[in-house]
């Protein structure tokens, strides 16, 4: 009789776990099935020693599993697994609350494996059947541990529970009940008092006035993780942006705890979505130089981004950014032919007023009769860019790479879905801060803050105000902002020069400015279709 050949595990499938038990002996098979056919993987049994000999069968047949799963871990640990067994009893024993110790120890250490349990008859079962009735003496033979019944990271198997104290409970009761800590130290207890000074209680929650003078909710830690960084990372209008954006929206959003920009960025660092996809970025070889409009809408940029899969029968996206505010508009499109952009570029001077001048690339979609018409119809003058040259759209480059890194951790597995997704990547990057103009768009367009969702289902400070709203009041303080707007934008160009002039400091400093190219010298020319990152989508 020929031995069944071992094959390579695969992971794109499940696993099958074949375990039995006899009196003194457990064995399992680890296999997958490909082709209608089981495909052995790895076998191993061992012996039972001391107390274990005493078990019922039930136990014995549970640590078969346990001791199963605890052998072939490295190749389970992250992957559905189907496991066969001759004792129907198992498949209700996980429902029980009333078994004994031992048995619910082991049933929590399975916990931390995806598994499902099926009856198979004895019948057909017989390969770990065999396995689980070797000679006691033969199974020593080949070593002579016994199952430990523990995981080797079993500590990783603990549960914390989080304390349902709060961290602010001590400024809490301070503030409510005039109790001051105990066990605190002279010169602690003063820093304590002095801190809590810019604490105030308001019935059910507790709020603290910022550096800046802003007055946010303290956040307790049970809401922190799973609530309140999610939203702000990973919800609708998160975008997945780096830490510190993280904790800049959390401010913004109104709440606070001490450890907020270290908890974004631990929060970031361990984001599936966000490892799963990186940034190559490349060193120019020529000194930068930067556009700098003054007016709002002044200078749109525009581009086309893809193909992607295709999403409802779109295949692209049409993106214009306003190099002042930073603000974008884009729609998923079939093609990206010239009428798309047409009738792209006059929905955008309907919202947003006749622009002086529009940037675009070299493509035949925006070099076309149509799109020339139209401009010299409105008296916009079209600068194209430099062939084989996209940083002369820089920002609208940027504005693509932002996206598509929003939509890269927001889509389905499938990638399908990307063009339900845009309004919410728009929407996170209207409201997501930028560093050039120290503002959001939203805000330098509209002249106040976008509410999230978010900030109403935990309350934050505007939200609970809401019921006592008074309508005049309310029109007076829109009145104070759309004054204020235009402060607000000269800052923000006075914000966007400076910034402009560090990054081109910071650029040139690494080029040699006597860099000199001779006729007839070999270079490398950059071929960007040779990017193609798997798991990304692709343009």
């Amino acid at each position: 009789m020929e031995a069944p050949v071992l094959v390579a595990p695969d992971w794109e499938i499940p696993f099958e776990l074949m375990c039995d038990a006899s009196d003194q002996v457990v064995g399992a098979i680890l296999g997958q099935r490909k082709d209608n056919h089981f495909r052995p993987i790895y076998y191993a049994s061992k012996t039972l020693a001391g107390p274990q000999l005493n078990y019922t069968t039930t136990e014995k047949e549970l640590l078969a599993i346990v001791y199963a799963l605890e052998k072939f871990r490295s190749y389970i640990i992250l992957s559905e697994v189907i496991i066969y067994t001759d004792h129907s009893a198992l498949r209700y024993l996980f429902q029980k609350h009333d078994s004994k110790p031992r048995l619910l120890r082991w049933i929590l250490l399975l916990q931390e494996f995806h598994i499902e349990i099926r009856d198979r008859k004895g019948s057909a079962n017989q390969a770990a059947d065999h396995l689980s009735r070797l000679d006691a003496e033969l199974v020593n033979s080949f070593g002579n541990d016994v199952i430990e019944e523990l995981f080797p990271d079993e500590h990783l198997l603990q549960v914390e529970i989080a304390s349902e104290v709060p961290w602010y409970a001590d400024i809490a009761n301070y503030l409510v009940g005039n109790v001051e800590p105990t066990g605190l130290s002279r010169h602690m207890l003063k820093k304590f008092l002095s801190d809590a000074n810019y604490y105030f209680w308001d019935d059910p929650y507790l709020f603290r006035i910022c550096a800046d003078q802003v007055v946010r909710r303290c956040i307790p830690e049970s809401e922190i993780m799973s609530e309140i960084l999610y939203h702000c990372h990973a919800g609708p209008a998160g975008g997945h942006f780096s830490g510190n954006r993280t904790a800049r929206r959390v401010l913004e959003c109104g709440y606070y705890w001490p450890t907020l920009f270290k908890d974004a960025n631990s929060y970031v660092a361990s984001c599936d979505r966000c490892q799963r996809v990186g940034n190559i970025s490349k060193r120019d070889e020529m000194p930068q130089t930067y556009l700098l409009p003054c007016e709002v809408f002044d200078v749109w940029g525009i581009d086309f981004v893809g193909p992607f899969p295709s999403s409802r029968g779109n295949k692209f996206i049409l993106v214009a950014i306003d190099y002042v505010s930073k603000w974008v508009e884009a729609i998923a499109s079939p093609t990206n032919d010239a009428r798309v952009v047409v009738r792209f570029v006059k929905k955008l001077f309907s919202r947003f007023g006749v622009p002086k001048v529009l940037i675009s690339d070299r493509g035949t979609h925006f070099r076309n009769d149509p799109l020339a018409r139209v401009l010299s119809k409105y008296g916009v003058q079209h600068r194209q860019g430099v062939a084989y040259h996209p940083q002369t759209q820089g920002q609208v480059e940027n504005a693509n790479r932002d996206l598509k890194a929003i939509l890269e951790k927001a889509v389905a597995q499938t990638r399908k879905d990307w063009s339900e997704k845009l309004d919410d990547a728009l929407w996170a990057f209207r409201t997501a801060y930028k560093t050039p103009i120290g503002t959001t768009p939203f805000r330098l367009v509209y002249g106040k803050s976008c509410h999230l969702p978010v900030e109403v289902e935990h309350r934050a400070l505007w939200a609970l105000n809401t019921v006592c709203l008074d309508s005049s009041s309310a029109g007076k303080e829109r009145f104070f902002q759309l004054n204020e707007l235009d402060e607000w934008r000269a800052q923000a160009f006075h914000n966007s020069y400076l910034y402009k002039e560090r990054v081109k400091q910071a650029h040139d400093k690494h080029i040699k400015a006597d860099r000199q190219f001779a006729e007839g010298e070999k270079v490398l020319l950059y071929n960007s279709r040779l990017r193609l990152f798997p798991g990304k989508l692709k343009s």
